[in-house]
């Protein structure tokens, strides 16, 4: 069992976290095992006499949802820096313009010295386009800054996990696959759903409906019953459902954005004609 833990349970994200140590003093604390030993740091570095880590249970930021863990070493003491304010904003450096992403703030978790957020990257960098995280923390009322570029890349198993489109409503939206581990089952499922306000703030989009149709497109294109479409999660701020899986393989899980009129967004139904919604996920096991 990892030794990190955050407030996600049954795939539900909000701000609510494991509370921090009885110490707030933003003072350096000194500690002999990394709480996130068990994580994979993606990147490491240094600005302001500090050094960034950055950590995830996924092998390199990726397309998609992205649970990220850091923490700020003091370079001088060794030590890691506990109780700070952090902040954090992901640009996308384009040829022709940047842009942010949906991400959420950043919190404490049960270690003062570990931090985590989200972040759902919408597409991965290449030689001429890339990815920057710009982390902002205070310490003892002084502020600092650190800057770096990062990899994004596509998914490992190469299946689309998040869709950035344009709705009937001229409103671009993002909508993010939350990670699950499926199984021949009926399996909860989950997702996020933003618009993009401008090109650096990406709010989330409350009270719709996502509908679901999952199918295997080489099995006949067969559904399967039991699902439920999902439906915004106050509590949680994500959208919840159930998605039924009889049998291990490829499937493409169709959909439709169904805004609070009844209007639907984005998606087609399935058909005999139709075999494919132009908003889908895909899940492979």
């Amino acid at each position: 069992m990892k030794i990190i833990k955050i407030l996600f349970t049954a795939l539900i994200l909000s701000t609510t976290f494991f509370s921090c140590s009885d110490n707030d003093n933003d003072d350096p604390i000194v500690i002999s095992e990394n709480p996130l030993e068990d994580y994979n740091m993606l990147t490491s570095f240094t600005a302001n006499n500090h050094s960034v880590e950055i950590y995830s249970e996924q092998q390199q930021f990726t397309v998609g949802y992205n649970e990220l863990f850091f923490r700020i070493k003091d370079d001088a003491s060794d030590s890691y820096i506990s109780n700070a304010e952090v902040s954090w904003k992901p640009v996308m450096h384009m040829t022709s313009m940047m842009h942010s992403c949906p991400n959420s703030t950043v919190s404490k978790t049960n270690d003062a010295s570990v931090y985590t957020g989200y972040t759902v990257f919408q597409m991965p960098g290449n030689a001429d386009e890339y990815w920057e995280m710009t982390i902002e923390y205070t310490i003892e009322g002084q502020t600092y800054n650190a800057t770096e570029r990062i990899e994004v890349r596509t998914p490992l198993d190469g299946k689309k996990t998040v869709n950035v489109f344009m709705g009937s409503d001229d409103t671009r939206y993002v909508l993010a696959m939350m990670p699950m581990n499926p199984e021949v089952a009926v399996n909860d499922f989950a997702a996020m759903l933003f618009k993009m306000e401008n090109m650096m703030s990406f709010p989330a989009v409350e009270n719709y409906k996502v509908h679901i149709d999952p199918r295997m497109p080489g099995m006949g294109n067969h559904s399967s019953p039991n699902n439920k479409d999902l439906f915004f999660n106050t509590s949680s701020g994500i959208y919840m459902g159930k998605l039924s899986l009889t049998m291990t393989g490829y499937w493409k899980i169709n959909l439709k954005l169904e805004n609070e009129s009844g209007e639907i967004l984005k998606g087609e139904d399935i058909t005999e004609e139709n075999e494919s919604s132009s908003l889908f996920f895909e899940i492979e096991f």
